[in-house]
């Protein structure tokens, strides 16, 4: 989950550096470092808290044309600067930047012991300085893969020597590495967020693969030394769309972003004429699509809940049987593989780490896996057998919100497809198709009510407890509300089906716990209007979010936001924003930091 950056070049390096941290801190913001080598040799600086903690004791004039970064989240080791990265072996020749976890790091820390060495740090991470400069003799290449040859567990890293200036080397196994390629310049780093406005040049490595570079080129070998064949890909994201474009902060904008990102998850995969969706990366043929007999989604987190929406609409729609996995349950579950079973992978990075597990588990018992992705070149995206972006554009918040309902949208729309080759009619498929193009104009809609709903959120904001709750296609969509809650604001907040309060959680409710209920008009309705007076028989009070013109939720709720009305599968898209907004302006209120919450990242490659 930590930043990587390293760059070899005609720029003084720190500079370069820094930027990429910037861009990379959605990825960990305990503490940072560089290293970078001038004619003083290695000269490193790390600092804990944020990149601008960093900044403040990295000189103005620092020189030297090459140099690596890392903003770390904390694995091994408490937040200090000792811990920061990057880590330096006892004569100061190496330095090393690491995103990953080093699983037999203690068996070799006792090894390098008994050389010796002294550690500087609690990490696992220091034993790969120490390791690559334990095998180094003048050539850092075969150093690094005699190091990796010992390591048991993921890295991405960047290592650097003093004696060879302008070499970077970098390998990958189970956390991201991309190389960027510019003109005379080089820039490695664990997401492309940080190469944007240098180069729109790219290559992504694969696992136990080790790259070289210079300012000038590069090679790239597996961990013996036979040579890959790389391909070079362009870069789609533009820089503005990583700056914060007028807004307070990256969440906001993102919230608002939806009324693009939608329409860009659905735009030219739509068949107006034949009522169905066109997604050509597939790589199924429609025989193969109509052989399908189950749906198992794989997720974690949002991606989870955004899933979880889907089945609902599978198994209502295009009826086939759905259920929806925890990626961190499923590998170590021992799956059962069944035939004519379809698996879908979602993860808005294309690298969280439970999930690409999971997928590869699928895979080794002989499932078809199909990826549902942000990050174009991402892990889950090449080993995927086939998949659908979800072109949400870059997400930096930690807390998603454009990309879970791009996910929702992609999701409905292969939906569609497996729908209209079963029992789906012409008129229905076009009825569905234009309840979805409908959506950018409500969320608009939405977005303007949101004086209102920082309003209540100020109200609300000093509760310590939350519920959340609905039913049906609106389930997943109250634990994402609680989940957006307590990720940004820090407040308690659990989800439920608005059928179980009453099977343990009404024992929670007094005058301190408000309910956030869910009350789309669909045919659930009169059920959750039963648990709402539930709630208010033992003095609870009731958040509500209905649809426009309704009064008797009105009547019965402290409070009430409205969505518009539609489609009763089309209610967790507008039903998520408000959520959204809400826990966006709870956080706010208690001047929390809106983008980098406390404890999280954003990209989970980790186990």
């Amino acid at each position: 989950m930590c930043g990587i950056v390293g760059y070899s070049g005609f720029r003084q390096a720190s500079s370069v550096l820094i930027a990429g941290l910037k861009r990379l801190e959605y990825r960990g913001y305990d503490s940072s470092g560089i290293s970078v080598l001038n004619t003083q040799g290695l000269v490193t600086f790390k600092k804990t808290g944020k990149i601008i903690n960093l900044q403040q004791i990295v000189p103005k004039d620092l020189q030297g044309l090459s140099g690596i970064g890392h903003t770390r989240w904390a694995t091994h080791g408490g937040v200090t600067d000792r811990n920061a990265h990057p880590h330096n072996d006892g004569k100061n020749s190496i330095s090393i930047v690491h995103n990953g976890i080093i699983e037999n790091y203690i068996s070799l820390k006792e090894m390098l012991k008994a050389d010796g060495v002294v550690f500087k740090s609690e990490t696992d991470s220091e034993v790969l300085a120490h390791l690559v400069a334990k095998f180094y003799e003048d050539d850092l290449e075969k150093a690094v893969k005699k190091a990796l040859t010992l390591v048991k567990g993921t890295y991405g890293i960047i290592c650097m020597h003093r004696d060879k200036p302008g070499i970077l080397v970098g390998a990958r196994n189970g956390s991201p590495l991309v190389l960027g390629i510019g003109e005379k310049e080089m820039f490695l780093a664990s997401d492309v967020s940080a190469v944007i406005g240098y180069t729109k040049q790219g290559i992504y490595l694969v696992d136990r693969e080790v790259i070289i570079v210079d300012e000038n080129n590069y090679r790239s070998t597996d961990l013996g030394y036979q040579e890959l064949d790389k391909k070079v890909e362009h870069i789609s994201w533009e820089l503005e769309e990583l700056e914060k474009g007028g807004y307070p902060h990256f969440m906001l904008k993102e919230i608002f972003e939806q009324v693009d990102s939608i329409p860009r998850a659905y735009s030219g995969r739509i068949d107006e004429d034949l009522a169905t969706a066109k997604l050509g990366g597939l790589n199924m043929t429609n025989r193969e699509l109509l052989d399908v007999e189950r749906i198992k989604i794989i997720a974690a987190g949002t991606s989870f809940h955004a899933g979880w929406v889907a089945c609902y609409l599978m198994e209502s729609m295009a009826r086939i049987p759905c259920s929806i996995e925890l990626a961190s349950e499923l590998r170590y579950r021992n799956p059962i593989v069944e035939k004519n079973t379809l698996y879908l992978a979602l993860s808005q990075s294309g690298e969280t780490a439970d999930t690409l597990y999971a997928l590869r588990e699928i895979q080794r018992k002989g499932g078809r896996v199909l990826g549902i992705c942000n990050v174009v070149g991402s892990t889950i995206a090449r080993e995927s057998d086939g998949g659908v972006y979800i072109h949400s554009g870059p997400e930096i918040a930690v807390a998603s919100t454009k990309a879970f309902t791009s996910q929702i949208t992609a999701l409905y729309l292969f939906t569609l497809l497996l729908a209209r080759m079963r029992s789906l009619s012409w008129e229905e498929g076009t009825t569905f198709i234009n309840n979805l193009k409908k959506l950018p104009e409500m969320m608009q809609s939405l977005l303007e009510t949101k004086d209102q709903i920082a309003a209540l959120a100020k109200k609300y904001a000093h509760y310590q407890d939350f519920l959340f709750l609905g039913r049906g296609i609106n389930y997943p969509g109250a634990l994402e509300g609680a989940l957006k809650l307590k990720e940004i604001s820090y407040i308690h907040a659990e989800g439920f089906s608005a059928a179980e309060i009453k099977h343990g959680p009404i024992a929670l409710i007094n005058e301190e716990t408000p309910s956030f209920f869910l009350v789309p008009d669909d045919g659930l309705k009169s059920k959750v209007i039963s648990n709402m007076k539930e709630i208010k028989a033992r003095k609870g009070l009731v958040i509500a979010l209905a649809v426009e013109g309704d009064e008797e939720v009105a009547e019965i709720a402290d409070d009430v936001l409205y969505v518009p009305r539609t489609h009763d599968f089309f209610y967790p898209f507008l039903m998520a924003l408000p959520q959204q907004l809400f826990a966006y302006y709870c956080a706010l209120e208690l001047e929390r930091d809106v983008d980098q919450p406390r404890n999280l990242a954003k990209s989970v490659t980790v186990e």
